[in-house]
């Protein structure tokens, strides 16, 4: 099995077995039947799955995150959403690739919806600027919002990028006003705004297309200021401390939600998206028209008033001031 990873060893050599003794019927122990001698390896096998999976670290949450196989925003596009329509160009410089959107229907909505989106091969990942998208790709982004909430429709957005690049050229055509500008605009529309982070949530490229009244994550995503890496590389000097450095981010769908950065986790096929890719879109399109059907019958004063008091209330902390017990400082906890 290709792209495999460390912690997914035991589950590939134990589908390995199963394989070369359905390929190979004479090998099977002569103690029990062929029918039992499979059924014991897959039950075995399902056994296995569940337990490296429901005790996933942070670190290994984000290698499933970037995993090659796991489906993209174009992926979601053909199997969540139905008539997409891409529009392309920011009327200002370039087409940027690393971002696409266009019209959509979900469900019975017509939305507008804008995703990043990375390559599966070095051609594509070269065409698609490997996920991260150029002021360009942000200023197309807001084009298509203002259309948006022009006629009326929600926006969606899915949000699968390690950051906005960071080359010359980015910092030329001036990638940070760009980001800046769809923050300040995105608080403003007045149409319905969901956000979903589907693989990797990276700084602000990922809060660029993030500011929305309910923002969604699977479960095997993750949402960051800074890569575990790029974390490693500051605070222990070191790239390979990056699991550590996941760790203490608190990246995590879990952690997120615990913190009240995120509105909801959107469960994913044992063993990850790419293992059902039909199942993870699925998923999230039960989750998607749930929060649109109670976004729409929210009043537009209140939902604008809701959504600039969600981010304004983002990293505001409360201090436990109790004393030590037993040498155990009492954590802070998210106001």
């Amino acid at each position: 099995m290709k792209h495999q990873l460390d912690f997914e060893k035991p589950i590939i050599e134990l589908q390995n077995k199963l394989d070369e003794l359905r390929g190979h019927p004479e090998k099977h122990s002569m103690d029990i039947s062929f029918e039992e001698e499979i059924q014991l390896i897959e039950k075995k096998l399902e056994e296995t799955r569940r337990q490296i999976f429901s005790n996933l670290n942070a670190w290994q949450r984000v290698q499933l995150a970037r995993h090659s196989k796991r489906p993209y925003t174009l992926d979601y596009l053909e199997k969540t959403f139905t008539d997409f329509h891409e529009l392309h160009g920011d009327r200002l410089f370039a087409e940027d690739r690393a971002m696409v959107g266009g019209f959509a229907k979900l469900g019975e909505y017509r939305v507008v919806v804008i995703g990043t989106q990375k390559g599966r091969d070095t051609k594509e990942n070269i065409l698609r600027n490997f996920g991260c998208a150029h002021p360009e790709g942000y200023r197309k982004a807001l084009r298509l919002m203002r259309l948006a909430n022009k006629f009326g429709l929600p926006i969606i957005t899915l949000i699968d990028t390690a950051g906005a690049y960071p080359g010359i050229g980015a910092e030329e055509r001036h990638i940070a006003e760009a980001i800046a500008v769809n923050l300040r605009e995105m608080m403003l529309l007045e149409v319905p705004i969901i956000a979903a982070v589907i693989g990797e949530g990276g700084s602000g490229g990922a809060l660029g297309i993030g500011v929305a009244d309910r923002v969604l994550i699977l479960e095997n995503a993750y949402y960051s200021v800074i890569s575990p890496e790029g974390c490693a590389a500051i605070l222990w000097e070191d790239r390979a401390a990056a699991s550590k450095a996941a760790e203490a981010l608190k990246i995590t769908a879990k952690d997120l939600l615990e913190l009240g950065l995120v509105d909801e986790i959107v469960p994913e096929p044992l063993g990850g998206a790419h293992n059902d890719t039909a199942e993870a879109a699925a998923n999230l399109k039960t989750h998607l028209l749930k929060h649109l059907n109670e976004l729409a019958a929210v009043p537009v004063a209140e939902r604008l008033k809701k959504r600039y008091e969600k981010f304004r209330a983002h990293g505001h902390f409360i201090e436990n001031t109790e004393p030590a017990v037993n040498g155990v400082v009492p954590q802070a906890s998210a106001a």
